[in-house]
């Protein structure tokens, strides 16, 4: 029996494996790095300990010796993989029920199998499950496009598609380089959907699915909407996929939680993909639908009991979940790093256990004030709507989303509104080619210039009102008021189309008199004649129905609406019920900046030189892939910006790079 248990994992997954041993009487134990002494898992679990090896994920969480010496020096008897990669590594999972530990988790064997990710492919097919070609040496290739994969890769790591032979080998190169793997190659199939069977195993031959999960909106070849069921399913096919699933299972010997993973056409022809062996990110969903705890499932297969249920359980309604990522849609999915201000989604029903009833469901790993690094994944947490209908859970979980409050990095979630209610998502034509042929969803919520207008007078009104609050003689005073009844009030911000200045007349009475919202030429930030009222004010009638530090109230043409404002240094977060905006007040006599060295290249964020491709003095091509950044286990290119020479390179593999830093010089032709 499990006693004290350890999650060798981090965030939300954690929270949510320890708030299920709360609920059945077993002890936590937490393991943290550096960088998450003050994460929410470790406050939440019984006892903590820190893994002496810095922040980096290779020497803290990804260090199975570090783990099970945790484990030990803690007293637990049991260690939770989490879902990364340690979930998947059959040497960590030996060394666990080696050192007289039980293994929540698949046995080591089994993951020695699922390692080879062609050679379960092989298992598979030979036990009757269909799946598609693979060709182990490039040169086997039949035709293209091909999907090269790693043999041993997950989440997305390595994959690139291939659609002609000239740049085969040097994607396969480059996959190798990348991931320190072996690769294969399969047909790449185009608009297809990713389909998945969540599956529970116990150790006394019981198979049990639970139904299907859509999980075909993806970016980078990762998740970030799931439903289930999915669109595209009827119950025959449900059957057929849940009996594929079944055999697959049966062939490799599988135990405990997992997914089947399969591609399915327009046609009703599906194809395994993998074998997942761990409790994804999307298992809530499940939960909602079927009413199980998974979790407990796990614990429970992991003892060595029975299952509890004789088959699959009935599908109650839908759920859709969304990955709320730190990470900017618009500019490549660059992630964000930084402090997580304020982090609140409104009509929450519950948190890392099924609902008691539709409703929505938040598992975070984060809380305000959370520090957002760049040495782990930008999921900051994953929300799901489960509802009657499909329609019903779309809706609910975009309102949600809107009117959520997330300041201090940049997020998906706009992105993630604007794919729930795309005309195309609600039809459920969905496949794992929806982004690239949807580009209107990556714009922002808060698109229209007249609410961008409007969010920069609130900001504006808002921050009058904190200072007058601040000063208890101008308490009494309006809003606004002046000696001379045309005076103006304004400010300068650095808003989402660049800076702009935002200014309004009071009259006496301490009325809206009339404002303005004009774009400002940055080099112009410092003339004297800059606040002087415009002589046209083409704004709508507005009123200030009320104003104070935190919420402006507005009735903007006979229309009224409140905006939140929540201001952290000199930026304003202002959220309305079309989207949120951040804005940077700006100095009227800014210190000169220093000049960059024309053609340098910057580190748009904080992270690690992976791969270094030009020396000095070489010359490159407009757009050639210069070098890579690590960041928050994703890989992104530095390509070069036009044609030139490297003058300069100050990096090389390995090295720790800050936002801003220099990473290349180009002399340009």
């Amino acid at each position: 029996m499990i006693r004290r248990l350890l999650v060798a994992d981090r965030g939300e997954i954690a929270r949510r494996v320890f708030a299920t041993c709360r609920l059945v009487g077993i002890e936590t134990v937490a393991v943290y790095s550096d960088a998450d002494a003050d994460a929410p898992h470790v406050t939440e679990a019984d006892y903590a300990v820190r893994l002496a090896g810095g922040t980096a994920p290779a020497s803290t969480y990804l260090r199975g010796d570090l783990i099970i010496a945790a484990a030990q020096r803690a007293g637990a008897n049991a260690i939770h993989p989490g879902n990364g990669a340690l979930a998947e590594d059959p040497e960590f999972a030996a060394e666990v029920t080696g050192a007289g530990m039980i293994w929540v988790g698949p046995p080591a064997k089994t993951l020695g199998t699922l390692h080879s990710k062609a050679g379960t492919k092989e298992i598979v097919a030979e036990a009757g499950v269909p799946v598609l070609p693979t060709f182990g040496d490039p040169e086997d290739v039949a035709g293209f496009p091909v999907l090269l994969k790693p043999a041993g890769g997950a989440g997305g790591a390595g994959l690139r598609v291939v659609r002609d032979p000239a740049t085969l080998a040097e994607a396969v190169a480059s996959t190798r380089q990348e991931t320190g793997d072996e690769v294969f190659c399969e047909p790449y199939l185009e608009n297809v959907r990713h389909i998945e069977v969540p599956i529970i195993a116990d150790t006394h031959g019981a198979v049990v699915p639970f139904g299907e999960r859509e999980c075909s909106v993806q970016r980078r070849y990762q998740k970030i909407i799931e439903e289930t069921p999915s669109p595209a399913v009827d119950p025959a096919l449900r059957e057929q996929l849940c009996r594929a699933a079944i055999i697959a299972v049966r062939a490799v010997g599988y135990v405990g939680v997992g997914a089947v993973e399969f591609l399915l056409d327009d046609e009703g022809d599906f194809w395994f993909l993998e074998l997942t062996p761990s409790l994804q990110v999307e298992h809530a969903i499940t939960e909602c639908v079927s009413g199980y705890d998974l979790v407990r499932l796990q614990l429970l297969v992991s003892e060595g009991g029975h299952l509890p249920m004789p088959g699959p359980p009935p599908i109650r309604g839908h759920a859709i979940e969304v990955r709320i990522c730190a990470e900017d849609p618009a500019y490549a999915w660059l992630p964000a790093a930084g402090t997580l201000h304020r982090f609140r989604v409104p009509d929450v029903g519950g948190s890392f256990r099924p609902l008691p009833q539709p409703g929505l469901r938040l598992d975070a790993g984060v809380v305000d004030g959370s520090v957002v690094g760049a040495e782990y994944d930008t999921m900051l947490a994953k929300l799901v709507a489960w509802a009657p209908t499909r329609q019903e859970a779309a809706r609910m979980l975009a309102s949600a989303l809107t009117r959520s409050e997330m300041h201090g990095v940049v997020t998906n979630r706009d992105l993630l509104v604007r794919v729930l209610r795309h005309g195309a998502f609600r039809a459920g034509d969905v496949d794992t080619g929806f982004l690239d042929r949807h580009p209107e969803v990556f714009a922002p919520l808060l698109s229209s210039v007249d609410a961008v207008r409007i969010s920069c007078l609130a900001a504006a009104l808002a921050g009058a009102a904190a200072r007058r609050s601040a000063a208890p003689v101008l308490r009494s005073l309006p809003s606004g008021w002046r000696n001379v009844p045309s005076g103006s009030q304004t400010a300068v911000y650095d808003g989402p189309a660049g800076p702009v200045e935002v200014g309004y007349r009071m009259n006496r009475h301490g009325e809206l008199a009339g404002w303005w919202v004009r774009s400002v030429d940055p080099e112009e930030l410092d003339l004297a004649g800059l606040g002087q009222a415009p002589t046209l004010d083409d704004h709508p009638p507005t009123v200030v129905v009320h104003a104070d530090g935190s919420r402006v109230d507005l009735d903007v043409n006979g229309i009224r609406l409140t905006l939140r404002v929540h201001r952290v240094g000199e930026v304003s977060y202002v959220d309305s019920p079309e989207g949120s905006v951040a804005l940077r007040e700006l100095s009227r006599f800014p210190l000169p900046a220093p000049e960059a060295t024309e053609g340098s290249l910057i580190a748009p964020l904080p992270g690690a030189v992976r791969r270094v491709l030009v020396v000095p003095g070489q010359r490159v091509r407009a757009g050639e892939l210069l070098l890579t950044l690590e960041a928050m286990k994703l890989e992104h290119p530095v390509h070069a910006p036009s044609a030139g020479v490297v003058a300069s390179l100050p990096v090389h593999p390995g090295a720790e790079v800050d936002t801003g830093e220099l990473l290349a010089v180009l002399d340009p032709e």
